[in-house]
C-alpha cells in the first residue's frame, strides 16, 4: 500500500516560507508570484549545490 506524500508539498512550502517575499508578500499578479517561486527554488538549488561541492 503507497502512502500519500503529503509531507512532500508541506515540505515544499516550508521551504518557500523562508522566503519573507512568498511568505509575506501577496503579489498582484499570477505572473509575478511565478516569478518569485522560481527565484526562491532556484535560491534553495544554488545554495544545496554549494553545500555538496564543499563536501565532495
Amino acid at each position: 500500500q503507497l502512502l500519500p506524500r503529503r509531507w512532500v508539498v508541506e515540505r515544499t512550502f516550508a521551504w518557500f516560507g523562508r522566503c519573507r517575499r512568498l511568505a509575506k508578500d501577496f503579489e498582484a499578479t499570477v505572473a509575478t508570484e511565478a516569478a518569485w517561486l522560481l527565484i526562491a527554488h532556484m535560491r534553495l538549488l544554488t545554495r544545496r549545490l554549494a553545500a555538496a561541492a564543499k563536501v565532495g
